[in-house]
């Protein structure tokens, strides 16, 4: 199958994206950075020939927030495929809007450490091999 996550050839996409300054994502990664509630995420991680917006690679987890532009039908039908494929790489994926984001802070992170703690509690204990890919 092929290396999944963090292709190199998408690196400089992975690092643009990062400098891009979207107000929603930058106030969540101040929450979810450094480890704050015990779980470590990655922004602008690579998954496949995608790019998620957070990303917990021990849970395998995948954090998105949704401006506006995810309301047309073309990119709803795009937003899909890049749901469909996430998933069927075994990744558990969690879509947030910009708006949640920015009036409910406290609960879109409260609603991802629930999901944190479910999947923790369903997790089996990793393999030596995984432990790279688990990070």
């Amino acid at each position: 199958m092929g290396k999944v996550f963090n292709k190199k050839q998408q690196k400089n996409i992975r690092i643009s994206l990062r400098k891009q300054d979207v107000g929603a994502e930058r106030l969540l990664w101040q929450k979810l950075r450094n480890r704050n509630y015990g779980h470590k995420f990655r922004r602008q991680h690579g998954i496949g020939d995608y790019v998620v917006d957070f990303y917990c690679a021990k849970l395998r987890l995948a954090i998105e927030i949704d401006g506006s532009t995810h309301e047309s039908e073309e990119q709803i039908i795009l937003d899909k495929e890049k749901e469909d494929y996430i998933k069927s790489v075994g990744v558990t994926i969690k879509r947030y809007l910009n708006s949640e984001v920015y009036e409910n802070q406290d609960l879109v992170v409260d609603n991802i450490l629930e999901i944190c703690n479910g999947l923790e509690k369903n997790q089996p204990h990793p393999s030596p091999l995984l432990k790279k890919e688990r990070g």
